[in-house]
């Protein structure tokens, strides 16, 4: 497609003006970033969440907005004392917002979709992506030698309206769409490296050692001491949290104190004899591992394929 020259325009010589358009040019608008700001800010109720959602501070995230404020000429949140409030402004023209950058996002997508060479793109929580995606990758690509992978490590499953994925690895709970596949079951259960073990005689012995804990399984410690070890008087909040699992192992491995293993996680190095796990009774968790496919009309055409090859390399592990 050619796109003509606009000629210049005539000044009509009756009146020495340039004639009025017929229709008349799109008004300009704010910032891109500054609109992007409001937007986040707004429906998630919180600059902060905002900020990660971006993926940049928070104090960016109030100066944009503010940006827009000084453009606009009127504010657009209340400041109180105990935070902010959207204006009647400002909530009547979120949704229109919303649903504006989402069809941003949707075109977006559409012209990257048109690549028939684009990597297949894979959305993973971090520990997932980390532990137990990242030694596969190998195996994977010799599977599908002409395939380019891509991997984004997310907090939270994708939203399809705002992240490019073909398929999403996180735990999920029964209630998972019906297009998901579950590698399970799963359980949890302590660990921890062998020379520690050898001083653990019974759960007892736990409120002697150092806890490990991930912040967002933080309460993972209490539901196997309630199923599996009632009568052990054991603090089961005690000890540092990470926010990386993967921070958490390595506390383990190096012997600072036992982890309470994801048997989806652990299980590689329950079976080389770098963890152990003292105490026998493993306690199912509700959520499993789950692959999920992208739905979306331009979703990669080997999303299946990886799917299914990443799920028959579980089962070969657990074999």
């Amino acid at each position: 497609m050619s796109i003509a020259a606009e000629e210049p325009e005539e000044i009509s010589p009756s009146t020495g003006s340039l004639p009025l358009p017929v229709k008349p040019p799109r008004p300009r608008l704010p910032p891109l970033n500054a609109l992007r700001a409001f937007e986040a800010a707004a429906r998630l109720e919180s600059f902060a969440k905002a900020a990660e959602e971006l993926a940049v501070t928070a104090g960016a995230v109030t100066q944009h907005v503010r940006q827009l404020e000084a453009t606009l000429g009127f504010p657009l949140f209340r400041r109180m004392p105990q935070g902010v409030a959207l204006t009647d402004a400002a909530r009547e023209a979120l949704p229109k917002l919303t649903r504006g950058f989402d069809l941003l996002g949707q075109a977006v997508q559409t012209l990257r979709d048109a690549e028939p060479h684009r990597p297949l793109a894979i959305a993973a929580l971090p520990c997932i992506a980390q532990l137990w995606l990242s030694p596969r990758l190998g195996r994977l690509q010799q599977a599908f030698p002409e395939l380019q992978i891509s991997v984004s490590a997310m907090e939270e499953p994708p939203d399809p309206l705002r992240d490019s994925h073909d398929l999403a690895l996180f735990y999920r709970d029964a209630t998972a769409e019906p297009s998901t596949l579950r590698i399970g079951p799963d359980a949890i259960l302590p660990v921890c490296a062998p020379a520690l073990a050898e001083r653990l005689a019974s759960p007892a012995d736990l409120a002697r050692q150092t806890l490990l804990h991930d912040a967002v399984w933080r309460g993972d410690w209490a539901r196997w001491l309630a199923a599996a070890a009632p009568e052990a008087k054991v603090d089961p909040g005690r000890g540092p949290a990470f926010s990386l699992y993967s921070l958490a192992l390595e506390a383990a491995l190096s012997g600072s104190g036992l982890l309470m293993g994801r048997m989806s996680l652990v299980a590689p190095y329950l079976a080389a004899g770098r963890l152990v796990a003292p105490f026998g009774q493993a306690v199912p968790t509700a959520d499993r591992l789950t692959l999920t496919p992208a739905t979306n009309a331009g979703a990669h055409a080997r999303r299946i394929e990886v799917m299914e090859w990443l799920a028959a390399s579980a089962q070969a592990d657990q074999i």
